[in-house]
């Protein structure tokens, strides 16, 4: 199993990790080349979208289709959480005849709705938990 961490980097900057080389740099909105943790999230769920569509769409439109999925949803600072998210999958299905066309829609957002892990979290909730560990006196 991969594990993922984040280490400080500098006042309120982190970078995250994953034992499978990756990176990423989180900060605040004000820093340049930082996504923050929204911005994260919300990349999250477009590429589990993305990835959860791939296969009926590659079925469908050839492995070289082109797709870009936007996501989008302001914070509720009153409230800090984002109370909606919206996503959209831009693609080129002008090839298709309509019937085509509603079928492939159907099995994309039927496959997203089963296998997209994080828009299944979001939508029904997960359980946190927290604690503090003190390395130096372990």
């Amino acid at each position: 199993m991969t594990e993922l961490w984040v280490q400080r980097t500098g006042v309120r900057r982190y970078s995250g990790h994953s034992t499978r080389g990756a990176e990423v740099l989180v900060g605040p909105e004000d820093v340049d080349g930082v996504f923050t943790p929204g911005e994260l999230m919300k990349i999250a769920l477009a590429a589990c979208s993305g990835l959860s569509s791939d296969q009926p769409l590659r079925r469908r439109l050839g492995d070289d289709y082109q797709a870009t999925i936007r996501v989008s949803g302001p914070a509720d600072r009153d409230q800090e959480r984002y109370p909606l998210l919206e996503e959209s999958l831009e693609v080129d299905l002008s090839g298709m005849a309509e019937d085509e066309l509603t079928r492939l829609l159907t099995v994309v957002e039927r496959a997203i709705d089963q296998v997209c892990t994080v828009g299944r979290t979001l939508k029904e909730g997960t359980k946190v938990t927290f604690e503090v560990k003190d390395i130096g006196r372990e």
